[in-house]
């Protein structure tokens, strides 16, 4: 699948390396709550990364690899890898929310970073959206040039002004008359007298313009008063001058340059409440087409639905549901069932979802079911009574795909996240835990073959790899505490980005 449209031969297994780690934590370190990273998004060129966190603070990393050519072709070939692997570095970071009390509700809303997404850059400037529970914020990242406050010592001999800064005496004078109660011009009130033959240099404090640059983030507009229940989902549209937000019940459309006024074009909220039987849990426009965006439900199915039939967008174009039965319905069996996550891949063919357990990928043309199903932590199955008492079954994770669409990742628990091939006969599926040592919990099973009639991606997969039925699939206790929500794969390399608690891992391939 490359691009998301175009389908093509699998690829060999990758070869994941450990990158960097920003704000790695020591052994035995205690992990503040406002330090959690709650929101990770590269911009489309992949040169900037940015990562919001539970304290409400945006920050900002650039990529220096892509600047930095140094080196002959003779010594690139003698490394051992391909090519250079991206490197980033801080940049900048700013407050982006903070906490506030709606006291018409007698509600605390925090300044946790739910989503942020980047916008269309112009002259320079990055240009992103970030959102907490209820304000959306739209902020500009420009560089500024430094000024810097200098002490310039003046010459006695050269004069500022009308007059000369270096002599303020008048002992040469031969004057020694003073009419009308007047003091001698070394006399000051304070009792302060200046020496003989005056100030040698007076110091003034001069603005000077340098040549160097700092990143400035200066807030644009403010998007509130829009929503009734917590923002799940905020979305750019491919036209760069609206983008949705969507709470439990209600998708709106904004213009970016308009703060005041939405648009209300989905609305599931029955006129009785005990009526209610889903609400939206992620919302996504599609990378091209402007006019079509999906949205996903917490009873597990994806709705398509296109803004050109009406204003409110009441009924759908094309709805996605599992058809297949689970072999055995449990109390459990909705709530898990409940998507987290949904996201394009690059063409706009195909959609990602992810539920509680599995990771499914959806064709836009065929609405009969998923054409693939990969199951991400099933040896947790028997533990979903555990789970739910202790509130870990409503963890929302998050996935992503690759720029070129043949592989897909999501995160699971003790830190660890998981890729799989989706290309037609693809087998690979790997586990990865966020440490410098990526590998150190791999599964050494091989993975199931696919069956060999598999021939094109729109025939339905199920595949779970080479799952241990404890543990974390090598043996190793899984800890609920740890889990890796957050992750976002490079637009364009096969690199990804993820969060575990207030770190943040880099991975290449």
């Amino acid at each position: 699948m490359k691009g998301g449209d175009e389908v093509i031969a699998s690829s060999g297994p990758l070869d994941w390396r450990f990158s960097q780690v920003f704000g790695e934590r020591s052994a035995g370190e205690e992990v503040h709550e406002v330090d959690i990273i709650s929101a990770i998004e590269f911009d489309k060129s992949g040169d900037h990364l940015a990562t919001g966190d539970r304290g409400g603070r945006v920050v900002l990393f650039e990529r220096t690899d892509s600047k930095n050519t140094s080196g002959s072709r003779k010594d690139l070939e003698g490394t051992d890898y391909p090519t250079r692997h991206p490197e980033f570095r801080y940049k900048t970071e700013f407050q982006s929310h903070e906490p506030e009390f709606d006291y018409l509700k007698s509600l605390e809303i925090e300044e946790k970073i739910n989503k942020i997404r980047w916008s269309q850059t112009a002259n320079g400037a990055l240009f992103l959206l970030s959102t907490n529970d209820k304000t959306i914020k739209y902020w500009k990242v420009q560089e500024k040039k430094i000024k810097k406050v200098c002490d310039i010592n003046t010459d006695s001999s050269r004069s500022l002004g009308n007059g000369s800064v270096g002599s303020s005496s008048n002992s040469n004078s031969t004057n020694s008359c003073l009419t009308n109660g007047g003091v001698p011009d070394n006399y000051l009130s304070n009792g302060y007298t200046f020496p003989p033959g005056g100030i040698p240099s007076l110091q003034l404090p001069t603005v000077t313009i340098s040549t160097e640059t700092s990143p400035v983030a200066k807030c644009r507009r403010v998007y509130t008063h829009a929503h009734d229940y917590h923002i799940n989902s905020i979305s750019n549209n491919s036209d760069g001058e609206t983008f949705i937000s969507a709470d439990d019940l209600r998708i709106n459309l904004w213009n970016l340059e308009i703060s005041n006024q939405s648009f209300n074009i989905v609305d599931v909220k029955p006129a009785n409440m005990e009526d209610l039987t889903e609400v939206i849990t992620s919302a996504e426009f599609h990378p091209t087409h402007c006019n079509t965006l999906a949205y996903s439900s917490s009873k597990g199915s994806i709705r398509l639905i296109d803004l050109r039939q009406s204003a409110l967008c009441d009924s759908h174009s094309k709805l996605f549901e599992d058809t297949e039965t689970p072999t055995s319905r449990s109390f459990f069996t909705e709530i898990i069932a409940s998507i987290s996550d949904i996201k394009f891949a690059k063409g706009g063919r195909y959609i990602l979802s992810r539920d509680y357990m599995t990771l499914k990928l959806w064709d836009i043309n065929m609405d009969s079911g998923p054409v693939s199903t990969f199951q991400v932590h099933e040896h947790l199955r028997p533990k979903l009574c555990d789970l739910y008492e202790n509130d870990s079954i409503f963890d929302k994770f998050e996935c992503c795909l690759s720029g070129d669409g043949l592989r897909v990742a999501t995160g699971s628990y003790s830190n660890l996240f998981r890729v799989f091939g989706v290309s037609p006969g693809s087998t690979e599926t790997i586990t990865l835990e966020a440490s410098k040592n990526p590998m150190r919990r791999q599964v050494t099973t091989p993975a199931k073959p696919s069956r060999p009639s598999l021939s094109s991606i729109t025939r339905a997969v199920r595949r779970g790899g080479a799952e241990s039925p404890v543990g974390d699939g090598n043996g190793n206790s899984f800890d609920h505490t740890t889990k890796l929500l957050h992750l976002a794969w490079h637009p364009t390399e096969n690199s990804i980005a993820c969060a575990a608690a207030n770190s943040l891992y880099m991975y290449y391939a």
